[in-house]
């Protein structure tokens, strides 16, 4: 697994945690995308978004698939407030 696919599961368990409160979650995540900063820059930045962006466009592609949606409205109902 390389760097970003690392540092990309790791801050998904660090919001996915049964050990965190949300706050917690929130806290560590920062804690993450603050060290990948630092070791690489932006351009490890746009490397942990592309890498967590696809894993949730996986993702929501095969729930999609599941439920009979298409996975466009399926993504959109994550940004619902």
């Amino acid at each position: 697994m390389d760097y970003h696919r690392c540092s990309a599961h790791e801050a998904l368990n660090a919001v996915l945690s049964d050990d965190h409160t949300a706050q917690a979650g929130e806290a560590a995540l920062r804690e993450i995308v603050a060290r990948v900063a630092l070791v690489e820059g932006s351009a490890g930045l746009q490397d942990l978004a592309v890498e967590l962006t696809l894993k949730v466009a996986e993702l929501t592609e095969r729930i999609a698939v599941a439920e009979r949606l298409a996975a466009v409205d399926l993504a959109d109902i994550l940004f619902l407030d």
